[in-house]
């Protein structure tokens, strides 16, 4: 004989819908937990921004200067993010972009224009990713020694080259794109450069089979080898990836500054990680999100100009940072172990 069950009833008796459980934990599953909270932490440093300091931190001109500055760090975060979902970590960022950037504004490369100052620019970030890639990948060095090594040798080669004075861009057609007739419907070039960086690092990650192989080799680089794929020319390429944004973004830091210095990125490769930790990227790979790294950086641009608002020491910043970035950490741990 067949049994009956009654369908499950509401609060109200009523009998409720049968899918309704499925339907809310497809919902769930949809929406990205992490990336709603950051966008709530970044609206809640708008809301202290604004009631601090309405006149000045909501003026146009310091929002434009806000993701003006955040696109910088936010290039290099991208290249970042991939590198630390691959397992690995690069240390050497902010180095390459004050080496790219210092051999960029010679006199002897600003004789070839606009074009010598980009190219220059995107080849030392190359030359630099491929060290460290060979290293990495074929030489068997640990990430964070070999990464090391290119923080001190760039660093020291840059400021050879500038003998520790500050190299003036003459080239007018570059130092037009900082200027607020560049200005396209209000968004500057350096943004719109970061936008397209940002969409192209996304579409690779998420719809491309290298996206695949680095989330792969990041969960499980043993695995990912079994499977087929070739892990050490994917450090490779990831590594060189990380050296094409830290050109791309030595050449906006030039655009923004005007001028090419050894002093340049100086503790990008902190803020990077950072970036990317607190956006959801994991430490130890195999996890991570372009959208959830934008965020973190632009987090860590609005509390330091909030600060800088405000007339707080540059040493309150990095305790806010480094509580952040502890935080964020204790997250992640708490994630995993729930999981």
């Amino acid at each position: 004989m067949t049994q009956h069950v009654s369908p499950p009833r509401d609060g109200t008796g009523k009998t409720a819908p049968a899918d309704r459980p499925d339907a809310w934990r497809g919902l769930l599953s949809r929406v990205d937990v992490r990336t709603l909270s950051l966008l709530g932490v970044l609206a809640a440093l708008i809301l202290v921004g604004g009631i601090t300091k309405p006149d000045e931190f909501l003026d146009t001109r310091n929002l434009q200067l806000v993701l003006t500055q955040g696109s910088v760090i936010g290039v290099v975060t991208v290249g970042m993010t991939f590198v630390i979902m691959s397992g690995g970590i690069d240390l050497s960022v902010g180095a390459i972009v004050a080496l790219a950037s210092v051999w960029a504004t010679t006199v002897a490369t600003q004789e070839y224009g606009f074009g010598g100052i980009l190219l220059t620019a995107v080849l030392v970030g190359l030359g630099c990713g491929l060290v460290n890639g060979l290293l990495i990948a074929y030489g068997g060095m640990v990430p964070f020694i070999a990464t090391l090594a290119m923080l001190a040798s760039a660093r020291g080669l840059a400021l050879q080259i500038t003998d520790g004075k500050t190299q003036i861009v003459t080239v007018d057609s570059v130092l037009d794109l900082g200027l607020r007739d560049a200005y396209v419907l209000g968004i500057p070039p350096l943004v719109m450069v970061f936008a397209v960086v940002t969409i192209i690092g996304w579409l690779v990650l998420n719809r491309t089979t290298f996206g695949r192989r680095t989330v792969a080799v990041g969960g499980n680089a043993e695995a990912a080898r079994l499977a087929g794929i070739d892990v050490r020319r994917q450090r490779l390429y990831l590594y060189l990836l990380s050296g094409l944004c830290c050109g791309i973004a030595a050449f906006l830091l030039i655009i923004l500054s005007g001028s090419g210095q050894n002093t340049n990125g100086n503790l990008y490769e902190l803020d990077a990680i950072a970036a990317a930790i607190i956006g959801g990227t994991l430490l130890s790979g195999g996890r991570g999100t372009i959208t959830g790294s934008v965020l973190g950086v632009l987090i860590f641009t609005t509390i330091t100009n909030i600060f800088a608002l405000n007339n707080l020491q540059s040493d309150v910043q990095q305790i806010a940072k480094g509580a952040i970035i502890v935080a964020a950490v204790l997250v992640q741990r708490r994630t995993a172990s729930t999981t």
